[in-house]
Formats: structure tokens, sequence, C-alpha cells
């Protein structure tokens, strides 16, 4: 049958049958609690931890290159050294004699420099060791905490993944008989209140979700269900009460 086929009492029906199944689902979600969020926020703070591993391993990496590099200027800075004060031993003049002590005056500075970066290699190196251990451990601690809440969650889902799949088809059955418009203006309104109860019986001539007094006619229009009647005050669907004996 067409959605244009069921009348409006039957769409009513059909809402109030919906609810209750949705109703069941977020029994089922409650019972999960914050597990899937929990699960969600752990996966994301792990991946956020290797990342960060991996630059600290990089950045270790790149410090014992630079440390490597300037050990080797050290190196050549020595040799051009004794190399220089083997020249001077030579020279003709003054002149290049001073010109091979400022080279290797130059040399000396160079190799004083080099061995201060090393030192400062070494320091950053020994801090960046430290946290990357660190690191390591709480992403042993994380993926552990992972591990136990997906266990959690997996139980969870598995003891009612039957009854969700049975209920998912049911809500499907309920909502092809519904129009799109009132359809989504009962999803929005299921999303916008705290208990996800979008349709409402009107119980002792006042809305069971706002438990605000319902009008005389407004109550009758209910009880007739030939049309849609929304609570004004907090934009629920309203139905009958006698919706339960019926259905």
């Amino acid at each position: 049958m067409e959605v244009s086929d069921f009348t409006v009492e039957e769409k009513l029906q059909a809402l109030y049958q919906l609810q209750k199944v949705d109703s069941k689902i977020d029994e089922i979600n409650h019972i999960k609690g914050e597990l899937p969020f929990e699960v969600q926020d752990l996966e994301d703070e792990i991946e956020g931890l290797e990342q960060r591993i991996k630059r600290a391993a990089a950045e270790i990496d790149e410090v014992i290159k630079s440390s490597k590099a300037r050990k080797e200027s050290v190196e050549n800075s020595k040799q051009l050294i004794i190399r220089y004060e083997t020249q001077q031993e030579s020279v003709r003049n003054n002149r290049e004699y001073e010109s091979l002590s400022k080279e290797a005056s130059y040399q000396k500075l160079e190799i004083e420099l080099a061995e201060k970066n090393i030192k400062e290699f070494f320091a950053q190196n020994k801090l960046n060791k430290r946290a990357l251990e660190e690191t390591k451990g709480l992403l042993a601690e994380r993926r552990a905490d992972l591990v136990h809440k997906r266990e959690e969650l997996d139980l969870i889902e598995s003891e009612t993944v039957n009854e969700v799949a049975e209920l998912t088809a049911e809500a499907k059955i309920f909502a092809a008989r519904i129009d799109e418009r009132t359809l989504t203006g009962y999803t929005k309104v299921r999303a916008s209140v705290r208990n996800g109860i979008a349709v409402a019986m009107v119980k002792r001539d006042a809305c069971s979700g706002c438990f605000n007094r319902i009008p005389p006619q407004r109550r009758l229009d209910v009880r007739m269900s030939k049309k849609l009647i929304i609570c004004e005050y907090c934009g629920r669907i309203l139905v009958s009460d006698l919706m339960e004996e019926t259905v």
C-alpha cells in the first residue's frame, strides 16, 4: 500500500507503534551507556598518541644525524688545524704565518661551537627519549583500556543484536505508513527532547510528555484521530489514550 492509502487514524497508530519500537531501541542503547563514545574517544586518543610517537622518533633520529654531522665536523676541523700548524713550520714570512694562525683559530672556534651543539643535542635527545617512553607507556595503557571497553560493548551488542534487528525491521514497517513530512517532524522532535518521546498520549486531560493541560476542543480532536494534533507547549505529536486499546 502507498502512504496515501492510509487514513490519518492509521498513520497516528503507526506513529504510536513506531514510538514504542524506537523507545525499546533507546532502552537498549541506554544499556550501552557511554561505552560507544568512550570507545571512540579512546580510538581517537590512541591515534593521536601513535602520531606523537612517530614525530618523537623522527625528532630523535634527526638529532642523532645532526650530532653525527657535528662530530664529523669536529674531526675535520682537527685535521685542518694539524695541517695549518704543519704548514706554519715552512712559511717564508709573517703574513703567511698569521694567515695560517687565523685559519687554525677559526677551526678551533668551530670545534667549540660543534662540541657545544653536541652537548645540547645530547640533552635534547635525553628529554626526547624520556617523553617517548612516557608516551609509549600511556599508549599501552590506553590500548588496554580500549580492549576492555570493546569487550564490554561487544558483549552487550552480541546479546542485543537480534532484538535490535527485529525492532529495526518493525520500525521500518511502521515508518512506511507515515508520510515523509510527518516522519521528518517526528524525527526532529525525538532528537530535541531528552527522553526521545515524540508521540505523547493525552492522559488526565494533559500531554503525557510535558504534563501541560490540553484545552477541551483539542482533546476532542485528539480523541477523534481525524487530524494530526501537536502539543503547543512541547511540540510532541498527541494521540488518544484509546490508542492502547485499538492497536
